[in-house]
């Protein structure tokens, strides 16, 4: 490609081709020449040599255009489902895509030797990888390495059985886009009308519906608690330990003193939610009385050793990598560990010895920290706290078990949590204010209320030296050069930012391209709309540019928290990221010979990408089960009418969030009939082509509901409120108008 030499001399502020590739793919509306020089402020020569670039992707094949604008071509995400479909000559395995959408499905290239540790793969099977564009001309478009094999699915399915009469029964998938299946049920089945079942499918190929007979029955599904096993199931999450996990639990036994310091006398303290049955962590605070450290504090976080009862490539160790991480719903939780450990042998009972891990940091009147070390040690809760009971003590209430403790244990606690805060409030993490709620469920299981619990200061502190023991971790470990896995969340892409730019341009704000990108700043933007109209809905869109957190060995710093290294290692019993960053502790400090293992070690990146999954499938399991949760409650109220925001704008139409329940529901724009309605993307607002009126994300509105589906969690409301008046754009009003015709167009034929 030609050089410039102005360009040369500013190279560090030009885009990659990645960045320009994923602005495309993000932004495919604004993927011309034009549009990229001005959304990554390129002038002069440097308009050149973008040009220059953009025609080298077009060479390459990774770009093509199409009415002046350029589209990327098929390309595969950095992790993908691949199938197996033979050899080639030098024993490697020739592998495609899974799920890939037209011809030409790119060839990928997967050695044998290259997986992780479990059953052994070979052609027919379907493997997720970890995907490499493969850098030389010749040979096939991608190389992979294993992940783990996956289980096919397809010989199953899940839903609810039917009744249709004379003998015959169907089964409802769980699946919206799934059909219909013909189910054989024997004399002696226990399986009624309205049952969740697991189905197994026939492999028969005679025309009509699929047959299929029911191998697991999960529940009414009139039953709440029918509805997390819908998740759990279609997100393939284990539930039942295999009896040699349990054997191996059950075998295990108290830890003992050997390499280990004596902690027992030390008022440690748990402070969890009041209904927890498991206590990873406790904590204690004093005043420092060194004299070079006047006015500073001694902070000491203890975490369950859950690495001395878990040891590398035991059953236990192997069912908790993969499950990834535990599971919480609404009626239940899925443990990464069977309750003899979790809520046992490693819970911080208050009074009884437990093994752990313990950081001691030593901090000054700002709340810097000035050292740190680790220990492994035996400890002994002096009390098990709940947050609004601890809190309850400091603010002047406190109860038979506070009250002994309020002056040697707590109030060091918040007089070290007052120091730290100074230096968070320094460090400026990103402070996005969007309350959580919490559903509560009767003993039968339905739901009783929701509620958006109080943020009290004793969260905060938990809190701040929870993640002030994290970083002392990821410390240690860089400064010994051992290899962990770190929590990691990159800056916003720089296609977001732009969107981002865009939309708070709309509203009168400003976020500049020349200075860096930092929490603070995004602080500043939120600070701007503090207890104004306008406070939920930028707080709702900032929160949609971040990035997703994820673990990996690499360290690119947490953005979000804005710190250079930051791992998990404060819930070992609940995540497996966390008891890898105990074993690589145990292995650099020397702490015994249950540490990191070199196999282990070797295999950190795909357990990371491993691990990260697991964890999004989690956070996907937990939202539909409220979901379907929400649409069973309502699903009599149809007519109803409720109050809420739009949290979600498409060209489809409107998603809007219940104010009390929090539910997603839907507002198709077909059914907003006084208008013809314009999809503004940089504004997230469908706006009237008439009127000039429209609905902009975070507005409250008024809605009836019209349809609850609790199968699929799915709620249709219809709008009340009427749309407000706002500002026209003719530049995003050009722009949204292709967008809008082409998806009327096409709903009047499905509609025909």
């Amino acid at each position: 490609m030609k050089q410039h030499p102005d360009v040369n001399r500013k190279s560090s502020h030009l885009p990659t081709k990645d960045d320009i590739l994923s602005f495309i793919r993000e932004n495919p509306n604004l993927s011309g020449k034009r549009e990229l020089a001005k959304a990554f402020n390129l002038k002069g020569d440097a308009r050149i040599w973008l040009k220059d670039l953009l025609r080298e992707l077009k060479a390459e094949g990774v770009v093509a255009k199409q009415r002046n604008k350029l589209v990327p071509k098929h390309t595969l995400p950095p992790v993908t489902l691949i199938d197996i479909k033979g050899r080639d000559r030098d024993g490697g395995f020739i592998a495609f895509p899974s799920d890939w959408d037209g011809e030409d499905a790119p060839i990928v290239s997967l050695h044998p030797a290259k997986h992780m540790k479990g059953p052994a793969i070979g052609v027919g099977d379907r493997v997720l990888a970890k995907i490499f564009r493969n850098k030389r001309k010749d040979g096939p478009a991608y190389t992979a390495r294993a992940i783990k094999k996956i289980d096919k699915q397809e010989l199953t399915t899940m839903g609810v059985l039917r009744d249709i009469g004379k003998g015959k029964w169907r089964l409802e998938p769980i699946d919206r886009k799934a059909s219909e299946i013909a189910v054989d049920l024997s004399p002696d089945s226990e399986a009624k009308s309205g049952d969740l079942v697991e189905v197994e499918i026939g492999r028969d190929k005679h025309y009509g519906l699929k047959r299929g007979k029911v191998t697991a029955i999960l529940g009414s599904i009139d039953s709440e608690k029918a509805l997390s096993m819908i998740a759990i199931i279609s997100h393939d999450i284990p539930y039942v330990f295999p009896e040699r996990v349990l054997a191996e639990a059950e075998a295990a036994k108290p830890a003992t003193m050997d390499n280990r310091e004596d902690w027992r006398d030390l008022p440690l303290v748990t402070i969890d939610p009041e209904d927890a049955k498991d206590h990873d962590d406790a904590v204690y605070a004093e005043m420092d009385t060194s004299e070079d450290n006047k006015g500073g504090f001694i902070v000491v976080v203890a975490i369950a050793d859950v690495g001395y009862y878990v040891r590398p490539d035991s059953a236990l160790d192997k069912e908790a990598l993969k499950r990834g991480n535990s599971v919480y719903f609404p009626d239940r939780v899925v443990p990464m560990l069977p309750e003899r450990i979790s809520n046992n042998l490693c819970s911080l009972r208050e009074g009884e010895d437990r093994p752990a891990i313990a950081v001691r940091m030593i901090f000054d009147d700002q709340g810097k920290k000035r050292n740190h070390s680790f220990h492994r040690v035996m400890m002994r809760s002096a009390a098990k706290l709940s947050y609004v009971q601890t809190q309850k003590a400091i603010d002047g209430k406190p109860d038979e078990k506070t009250s002994p403790i309020v002056e040697n244990v707590l109030k060091p606690l918040w007089a070290a949590y007052d120091a730290l805060k100074k230096a968070r409030d320094k460090r400026q993490p990103l402070e996005l204010d969007l309350p959580e709620r919490e559903i509560i469920l009767d003993e039968s299981g339905r739901i009783k209320d929701v509620v958006v619990p109080p943020r009290l200061d004793a969260h905060k502190l938990i809190e701040e030296f929870m993640i002030q023991a994290n970083v002392s971790a990821a410390e240690t470990l860089k400064s010994k050069h051992q290899p962990l896995i770190y929590r990691i969340h990159d800056q916003p892409s720089l296609a977001k930012q732009e969107g981002l730019r865009e939309f708070l341009h709309s509203l009168g704000l400003s976020l500049s391209r020349s200075a860096e990108l930092t929490p603070e700043r995004f602080n500043k933007i939120l600070e701007r709309v503090k207890d104004t109209d306008q406070q939920e809905l930028v707080n709702q869109v900032v929160l949609r540019t971040q990035s997703q957190a994820e673990y990996a060995p690499e360290n690119i710093g947490h953005f979000g928290l804005n710190l250079r290294n930051y791992a998990h290692f404060t819930s070992p019993i609940r995540r497996y990221a966390d008891l890898t960053v105990h074993r690589a502790l145990i292995r650099s400090l020397k702490f015994g010979n249950d540490g990191l293992t070199d196999e282990e070690e070797k295999n950190l990146d795909e357990i990371a990408v491993a691990i990260s999954l697991t964890e999004r499938r989690a956070m996907a399991a937990e939202r539909e089960t409220i979901d379907r949760l929400v649409a069973h409650f309502l699903a009599d109220k149809i007519g109803a009418e409720f109050t809420g925001r739009i949290a979600g704008v498409t060209k489809s139409g409107l998603f809007i969030s219940l104010d009390r329940l929090g539910a997603d529901g839907f507002t198709p724009i077909s059914t907003l009939a006084t208008d013809y309605y314009i999809f503004d993307e940089a504004r997230h607002a469908l706006i009237g082509q008439k009127s000039h009126k429209g609905y902009q994300l975070g507005d409250s509105v008024h809605v009836g509901l019209v349809e609850a589906q609790p199968i699929a969690g799915a709620l249709r409301f219809e709008m009340l409120s009427s749309p407000r008046p706002m500002a026209f754009s003719p530049v995003s009003h050009h722009k949204a108008k292709t967008g809008a015709r082409r998806f009327n167009r096409s709903a009047r034929k499905s509609r025909a």
